[in-house]
């Protein structure tokens, strides 16, 4: 209970950091919202300035701690203000819409390259100089291939020359989005090749982790007791040496799915997929603070989030931790 209480104090001061520096850097850049909204309509007028500001949210009376207090208020009951691009649209508004997109088609993809990177490096860790060993090089040579140069070869190839799957886009044009099947089915085969982008290039890396801590692991005394007693060997692999070896992979995997909200920012642009990536790489060419502000929060938050969680699953499965909390 100790350790909750700790992490939860960590993790609540990290938010509030983040929170601070988020409120403080937009105000110490040049340029501002309302000049960049006054940029962009020439018709406007000058007049025009303070009933921006009002709307924008930065026009707060008094200090800037006073300014800062009703930032915090705003955060808290989920108002980020107006976008500049998209004006006169609520910066919610469009992260509602783009942050779906993204989680389908990231979170799945990483947990799928997860699980399948994590049982095979299981095997290549419990066998290691056999096939799966030899063919690793291969796969490391994927995972070091960017992103966008990988995925501009699979469209290339399965897009463009071979037709089996679209060029990019959410979902077919001249679908009205809404929980049914037409549009369901068009996203699924719109998200397959850049989901499979995401897993050629990441599976290999969730594999190579968990193939080394396996042959640290089965040298491991308590392994080696377990195959002396004469336990089959589908039980020492999983019951001693993958579920002590999975530990260190349970952390990158909690770093990782909080990066998910963030999107795979290359691989939105090639594909042209509506996601929060792509809203991102938008609000920072245009300048558009309120956005970026809101995605920088989201992003921070997901990543805390994904790593108490991860805190809380290590405690639970993890006996060693559990004794150590118990004697502090």
């Amino acid at each position: 209970m100790h350790f909750i209480l700790r992490r939860l104090i960590f993790y609540v001061v990290a938010a509030w950091a983040a929170l601070t520096v988020n409120f403080f850097i937009p105000r110490i850049m040049p340029g501002n919202a309302v000049q960049a909204i006054m940029s962009k309509f020439t018709d406007l007028q000058p007049s025009a300035a303070h009933a921006l500001q009002a709307m924008l949210g930065v026009d707060h009376p008094g200090s800037i701690w006073s300014q800062y207090w009703a930032y915090l208020d705003d955060v808290a009951h989920f108002n980020f203000g107006t976008d500049v691009t998209e004006y006169p649209a609520k910066v919610s508004t469009l992260l509602v819409q783009t942050i779906p997109w993204t989680l389908c088609l990231v979170g799945s993809a990483t947990v799928i390259a997860f699980f399948v990177g994590t049982a095979l490096g299981i095997l290549a860790g419990w066998r290691h100089g056999g096939w799966l060993d030899r063919v690793l090089p291969g796969l490391v040579f994927l995972q070091a291939i960017p992103y966008f140069f990988l995925a501009l070869i699979l469209l290339e190839v399965f897009a463009v020359t071979l037709h089996v799957f679209p060029v990019g886009q959410g979902y077919a044009e001249g679908l009205i989005p809404g929980w049914h099947w037409g549009f369901i089915g068009s996203a699924i085969y719109h998200s397959l090749l850049p989901a499979l982008t995401i897993v050629i290039t990441s599976v290999a890396g969730w594999m190579l982790q968990m193939r080394n801590v396996m042959i640290t692991t089965i040298g491991e005394d308590y392994v080696l007791a377990a195959q002396a007693k004469g336990l089959r060997n589908r039980r020492v692999v999983f019951t001693y040496a993958a579920r002590n070896a999975l530990l260190p992979q349970l952390q990158g995997f909690g770093l990782a799915l909080g990066f998910v909200v963030s999107g795979a920012i290359i691989m939105e642009i090639v594909f042209s997929y509506p996601g929060i990536g792509l809203l991102l790489l938008n609000a920072v060419t245009s300048n558009d603070y309120p956005l970026m502000q809101a995605i920088f929060l989201v992003i921070t938050f997901a990543v805390l989030a994904a790593n108490l969680i991860v805190d809380l699953v290590i405690l639970m499965v993890d006996p060693r931790a559990r004794m150590q909390e118990a004697t502090r």
